[in-house]
């Protein structure tokens, strides 16, 4: 096999990959230092976040600082994180049960109590000792809402005048008002959906609080559920409203429900004008309101450089005490500086680069602090040493810098669109003005010819490279790392033969929730990652409209232009018949039995696109019936000619369902997806369509798995006519990089700033085909092999398994982090027997394999 040269850039990027990424870092913080702060991210961006940086492990949400100037009180999804102002050195951590919701932090006036909302209905109060440290002491339990479940507070400000606490009760859809002596309710008062964040106007006090979901829907509006309540929605299933609410300082009325951008979040109040400034994130925009008037004045767009697509996503804002607007733009890793004119109207003025997806900014004095999210990535140690490192191991950072001069603020700005790759997104979304050009499988330029028509996206789930392809020698492989080699998953490795070997190629999530959004829209909103702390809301699986990118999905692309879509399984929850598990399903399949499944999918275009026979998640189904679900209406388009455009099939037996009683076992389920892959590939390639069609295969993300490269690098395959016998690529790509080249062959343009900062595998394809058809090969494994009774097993296939019973796998978002980490620990045992020590060392993103590659450390790197 001829392995591709590796290029410059690509050496830069993965070089930097192992050093502070979210999905890839290594632990400690000296490899970013001996490179001055900088570090690459598996979107492809750099980071080299201005002034002092403190690293931690975390991903903060909210921070506020004591009014004596001294300490930084930081929210993150753990519970409270204590630092010096000056210095940004930790003092405390400080757990918070029932963990951490999206916002939500208060300090009182004295500094001696701080105040956090958790992930469940409780607020907790954190008080200063005798000492000088604080402990957790108390709080407040929030009422249930009507719906159901817990409140999950959110936003919370203090008015100690009235000795009370304002709390948005997200799920509640209200603002509650808690006595702080007492802790009684003093008053609920409806707000609009998923209440966010709340201020107290310096002199009405009045209570303005921002509704993530915008106003109830009106009848005659399309909506959808989040969290138990209906959001209106577009007619692509995205919510499409999003509100400011205006409360007497009575607390009697609602004064005015104010609309505004899509994901109105942070709040901030400028005493010029009397004004109030609402950031919206899935809007890239800052809202300007005169308060007197409620009325908007101004639309501020955050964008770095001017018509630059969605995904800056500011989510966090604050004025300091010239009048400056600071701005957490968590898309383009940055703060904006927002001044105002003469006429009344701000400008951004300025830029400053930050860390990994900026959450919160303070200024005062001339300093300005900022939260970043995902920091410098997943380089911690916050489990016990025998658990391993996973993308669960966050590396959230804060960082202080000094308010720019104006020479500075140009140089740093300049710096910022270089680090958002601005020139690379603006060039992505140019049409060719060429003339004549034949087609390609990737055309050079957007809007010129592909030699392809159809692409088939499939969906699997949860593996990495070295789990399947560890044992191929032409790969950057360890075989001692492989679960499923050659024997058990024959349709995998002959794919990686026959076409192209990916032995590079990154998932760019951390697990279902993110994964799927990367899959299909090529962002990741603030909504979704700020609820690491407790996925309470939503763990979307195409369930939660609060959750997409304003972008919309890979499918409203092609429909848009006019191009044809067919859905098989993405977004889908299905039940078989009451009584049927696994082993009934299978063998009803098997004898021609047809069973029919209950579908519950929630984006209702998802739905209307669907082929209402196949199946999606549910681990008591076989994906050989899935395939055969599709291959009966593949037939009907064999005959009619006419085939979709762009076509998703959702494999998901890949996920394993451990050690479960009466479940398949780990070889079995690998051995049916093997099996219903290759047959997939096969029907497609003996088809008349076959010569004009291009498959994209990978994983939804690769959930905490092993790998001696990184436990994030994961499988992908590219099979057409003209992906034969590509041998080993070894370019860097990630999964915008597979959305983006999709696209891209439709003739159609990116949809955000992430995927047009991706680059196309072209090096995928040859200039000319092999029409040869595929043959799929058999099964390595009996598909129906199930895992015996717990009551015949003993010592740890016996620990195991009840630990394995324990893990709701019925829906994609009920496990937790124990959940995955044990799920991986139980197949590696179930397939290496209990003698072989589990890898712990190269579980999640290790990032150890990156050096021995070869691959070069070098910050000098051009945008492109």
């Amino acid at each position: 096999m001829v392995r591709c040269t590796v290029s410059l850039e690509q050496r830069v990027l993965i070089g930097f990959f192992a050093l502070g990424l979210a999905a890839f870092g290594c632990q400690g913080p000296e490899q970013v230092k001996d490179l001055e702060g900088s570090a690459l991210l598996p979107t492809g961006h750099w980071i080299q976040p201005e002034g002092k940086t403190a690293e931690f492990a975390g991903r903060p949400v909210d921070m506020v600082r004591s009014p004596d100037g001294k300490w930084l009180f930081v929210k993150d999804n753990s519970g409270l994180q204590v630092f010096a102002a000056d210095t940004l050195d930790a003092s405390q951590s400080i757990p918070s049960p029932g963990g951490t919701s999206q916002y939500g932090l208060a300090v009182t006036r004295d500094g001696s109590t701080v105040y956090l909302s958790n992930a469940e209905s409780r607020v907790h109060r954190y008080v200063r000792t005798p000492e000088g440290k604080f402990k957790l002491e108390g709080g407040y339990t929030l009422p249930a809402p009507e719906i159901g479940g817990h409140a999950y507070p959110t936003g919370l400000a203090l008015d100690e005048d009235r000795n009370v606490l304002y709390v948005c009760a997200s799920r509640s859809n209200a603002l509650l008002c808690i006595d702080l002596t007492s802790g009684e309710v003093r008053k609920s008062i409806p707000t609009g959906v998923a209440p966010y964040a709340v201020l107290i106007h310096p002199k009405t006090r009045q209570l303005w609080v921002t509704n993530y979901g915008g106003p109830r829907p009106q009848r005659s509006e399309k909506r959808a559920p989040s969290a138990g309540t209906d959001v209106a929605v577009d007619e692509r299933g995205v919510a499409k409203s999003g509100s400011v609410s205006v409360i007497s300082s009575d607390l009697e009325k609602v004064e005015a429900e104010i609309s505004v951008g899509l994901h109105p979040c942070a709040l901030a109040y400028h005493p010029a004008g009397d004004l109030v400034l609402v950031a919206n994130a899935n809007s890239d925009e800052v809202t300007v309101i005169e308060c007197s008037r409620k009325a908007k004045v101004q639309e501020i767009d955050t964008h770095p450089v001017r018509d630059l697509p969605f995904g800056s996503m500011p989510n966090a804002l604050c004025v300091d005490e010239e009048g400056k607007v600071w701005v957490a733009l968590a898309g383009n890793n940055a703060v904006g500086c927002l001044e105002r004119e003469p006429n009344g109207e701000f400008s951004l003025r300025g830029l400053v680069p930050t860390g990994w997806y900026p959450s919160s900014v303070l200024a005062d004095e001339g300093r300005v602090y900022v939260a970043n999210n995902k920091g410098v990535g997943s380089r911690t140690r916050n489990r016990p040493e025998e658990k391993g490192r996973n993308s669960h191991d966050h590396r959230g950072s804060i960082q202080a810098f000094s308010t720019p001069t104006p020479a500075r603020f140009a140089e740093l700005s300049r710096k910022v669109t270089t680090l958002a790759k601005s020139t690379s997104v603006l060039r992505a979304y140019e049409r060719s003005i060429r003339s004549n050009v034949g087609p390609t499988p990737v055309p050079a330029k957007l809007g010129e010819p592909s030699v392809f028509e159809h692409v088939i996206y499939v969906i699997k789930e949860n593996r990495t490279y070295d789990q399947v392809l560890g044992d191929l020698p032409e790969g950057d492989g360890d075989p001692n790392l492989c679960n499923f080699p050659e024997p058990l998953s024959p349709n995998h490795h002959a794919l990686a033969k026959e076409f192209v070997l990916l032995d590079n190629y990154y998932c760019n999530g951390v697990l279902s929730a993110d994964g799927h959004s990367w899959a299909t829209e090529s962002n990741v909103t603030p909504y979704l990652e700020r609820m690491f702390g407790g996925f309470t809301r939503s763990y979307t699986f195409g369930d939660d409209p609060l959750t997409y990118s304003s972008s919309g999905f890979i499918w409203d692309a092609v429909l848009a232009a006019g191009l044809s879509f067919r859905n098989y399984g993405e977004f889908n929850y299905s039940e078989p018949p009451q009584g049927m598990g696994f082993k009934e399903v299978y063998q009803a399949h098997k004898s021609g039995q047809r069973v029919d499944f209950r579908l519950e999918i929630g984006v209702e275009r998802v739905k209307r696109y669907s082929c209402r026979d196949y199946p999606g998640w549910n681990m008591n189904i076989p994906d050989v019936l899935r395939v055969d679900r599709f291959l009966e209406e593949f037939r009907e388009f064999e005959k009619s000619g006419d085939f979709p455009n762009f076509v998703i099939v959702y494999l998901p037996q890949d996920h394993l369902s451990g050690t479960t009683e009466g479940m398949p076992t780990p070889r079995a389920h690998m051995a049916d997806n093997d099996l219903a892959l290759g047959r997939l590939v096969e029907a497609v390639s003996k088809s008349k369509f076959w010569p004009k069609t291009v498959l994209f295969i990978n994983e939804d993300d690769p959930q905490n798995g092993y790998d001696h490269v990184d436990g994030h690098r994961s499988i992908c395959f590219v099979v057409s006519p003209y992906s034969r016998n590509r041998g080993v690529v070894s370019e860097f790509y990630n999964q915008s990089s597979v959305v983006r080249t999709m696209l891209h062959i439709l003739g159609l343009p990116p949809l955000n700033q992430q995927d047009a900062a991706s680059n196309l595998m072209a090096a995928c394809f040859a200039p000319k085909p092999d029409f040869s058809a595929y043959q799929a090969r058999p099964a390595g494994w009996a598909l129906d092999e199930l895992n015996g009774s717990l009551a015949q097993r003993s010592g740890n296939d016996l620990k195991w398994g009840r630990i394995s019973a324990q893990i709701p796998m019925h829906r994609t978002g009920l496990k937790s982090v124990q959940d995955e980490d044990n799920l991986n620990r139980i197949l590696w045992h179930a397939t290496k027997g209990y003698a072989t020590p589990y890898p712990e060392r190269f579980a999640g993103a290790h990032g150890r394999g990156l050096k021995g590659r070869g691959l070069l450390l070098d910050s000098n790197s051009d945008e492109d």
